[in-house]
């Protein structure tokens, strides 16, 4: 949700130095940004890469340090705690405490979906708060992860052929309910008389996974930007509130987001390629969901 902001700010001349979750620079490939893996240990050995990242910008511009050099995305309070031990100034919204942390505080915006807020924190640095965001992501994919995706794809017989991915995997929840939509097996039985369906479990979802292998090509193990470039191959992507549902309509495919609790104004995914169901406080049944996909794919 964050990319296009990222993008407004290189645009903008800005030299990006990301500082984030491993399986990012993965996702990322297709990006020419620096990136710097956050550690899961010791606090000192975070400040340490961080005050690197800040010493190397200081030697590439000496005006660095004068003026707010950093965005705090995430709204942890760890997250501007960890930005300001390491001597930078940073920008970020008030939030969980943390705002004396801050240089440039901002009041979170209300009722605005996430990808606005990221936005509207780009906005802060390149003072062009009157651009709006871009109507879809455009997610870039590198060519190794792109030759990769064809590879796999022709191993399993499915090259230059329509399949749709199906995502029935979903963590946490939201106000207190579960975000998973109980009917994907049934789904995946009937759309998959239409046509092949794959499913990517990623680490952990693998025996979750298996359920669906009589109606699914199953391909555990798949990087993160690899998967991205199966999905931009999809005729259709049918998802949960979960990542690769996001990653979908990042790549630009058709999408069906089955939405429960979550609210769409805030958190679904982004673009015109994306069509939510959603019948909250009620879930859409399998049929709902299955004449839905049977009008988005092609004829």
């Amino acid at each position: 949700m964050a990319l296009p902001a990222l993008e407004l700010l290189e645009q903008h001349g800005f030299n990006l130095n990301l500082y984030g979750k491993g399986w990012a620079r993965i996702l990322l490939s297709g990006y020419n940004w620096h990136f710097t893996r956050r550690q899961d240990n010791a606090l000192r050995d975070r400040l340490k890469d961080l005050r690197a990242i800040r010493l190397q910008s200081l030697h590439l511009d000496p005006t660095f340090d004068r003026r707010i050099n950093a965005l705090s995305f995430p709204n942890s309070f760890s997250s501007a705690l960890e930005l300001r031990l390491s001597g930078h100034k940073v920008c970020g919204y008030s939030k969980d405490g943390r705002s004396l942390l801050l240089s440039k505080r901002l009041e979170r915006l209300q009722d605005k979906h996430v990808l606005i807020t990221f936005w509207h924190l780009a906005c802060e640095l390149t003072g062009r708060h009157e651009v709006p965001p871009p109507a879809n992501i455009g997610f870039k994919l590198s060519q190794s992860a792109q030759d990769k995706a064809l590879a796999l794809l022709a191993q399993h017989q499915l090259d230059g052929k329509p399949f749709a991915c199906v995502v029935p995997f979903a963590t946490g929840m939201m106000y207190k309910f579960d975000k998973k939509w109980p009917y994907f097996k049934e789904l995946t039985q009937s759309l998959s008389k239409e046509l092949p369906i794959v499913i990517c479990p990623g680490p952990g979802e693998e025996a979750e996974a298996e359920q669906f292998g009589q109606q699914a090509t199953i391909l555990p193990g798949v990087p993160l930007d690899v998967y991205a470039a199966i999905l931009a191959r999809t005729s259709l992507t049918l998802a949960n509130d979960t990542g690769p549902g996001h990653l979908a309509a990042a790549v630009g495919t058709p999408l069906i987001s089955i939405l429960g609790p979550t609210d769409p104004e805030h958190w679904a995914p982004w673009g015109t390629n994306v069509t939510v169901v959603r019948e909250w406080p009620q879930w859409p049944s399998a049929s709902t969901v299955h004449n839905t996909a049977l009008r988005l794919l092609p004829s």
